[in-house]
């Protein structure tokens, strides 16, 4: 199911966006406001565990489109949020071991929107994006996606390492993109595994990274340092695809 409208501004209007069940990405409420709808619609984004912000009248009046927020803005998914099990259940029904990919501190939109495109094509059952420091499913990375959304499951969790715990009582195993790595061409790939990948600028967090079997690298020749995400997530899915082929 798609949604309309991506950015929800004044408080009847964010109230109304919750108690219609849109999934709700983040709040954000101006600092120091504590009237009784802003109550409402922190109690409210706590039910639905989202994510609440607090900010400056400045950071506001830069987010907002109409300039009537009423210290209140929220932005709502363009998307449907899938759960981690569809992904599994998605595998089940292909026949194929399961292949996700997850997401560590990628909050550029057109990166996630990059992946997203890169998960469909290389047949991943699902993406995995935190909760937090994430970009979440907004208008940008839909068009991004090229319309990969409308086939690629996007599960949102609330801890990472937690989910990757979970998945490995499950059967997959998992490998983290990391230039400090082993070359991921000397790495068996197959079976049931789980993709981890994070931003150029803060790679994947530590707690995750001790979560995953193995770190893999991409051998690079240049002069450079590192890969966009998008582009390093797209050589490690289409060398788990090649490997699948064998």
């Amino acid at each position: 199911m798609r949604y309309e409208e991506f950015t929800i501004e004044g408080r009847n209007a964010v109230i109304e966006a919750f108690r219609s069940g849109k999934t709700i990405d983040k709040v954000f409420i101006l600092d120091g406001c504590q009237d009784g709808p802003i109550a409402t619609i922190k109690r409210e984004a706590k039910k639905q565990d989202t994510l609440v912000k607090f900010v400056t009248k400045e950071r506001l009046e830069q987010m907002s489109e109409t300039g009537k927020h009423q210290g209140v803005i929220a932005y709502a998914a363009a998307y449907e949020y899938a759960e981690v099990e569809d992904m599994l259940k998605l595998a089940e029904e292909k026949g194929e071991p399961p292949f996700l990919i997850l997401l560590d501190n990628i909050e550029d939109p057109h990166n996630l929107g990059a992946i997203i495109r890169t998960a469909n094509l290389a047949g991943a059952h699902g993406v995995i994006i935190p909760k937090n420091r994430a970009a979440g499913l907004t208008a940008a990375v839909a068009r991004t996606s090229a319309g990969a959304l409308n086939y690629t499951p996007v599960a949102k969790v609330t801890n990472l390492a937690k989910t990757i715990e979970g998945l490995k009582k499950q059967g997959l195993w998992f490998v983290c993109a990391d230039m400090d790595g082993k070359p991921m061409y000397q790495l068996d790939l197959k079976g049931p595994i789980g993709l981890v990948v994070g931003s150029e600028g803060d790679g994947v967090g530590r707690l995750v990274k001790e979560k995953c079997d193995f770190v893999a690298s991409i051998p690079m020749k240049g002069d450079i340092d590192s890969l966009n995400a998008s582009v390093a997530a797209g050589v490690f899915a289409f060398e788990i695809v090649r490997q699948r082929l064998l």
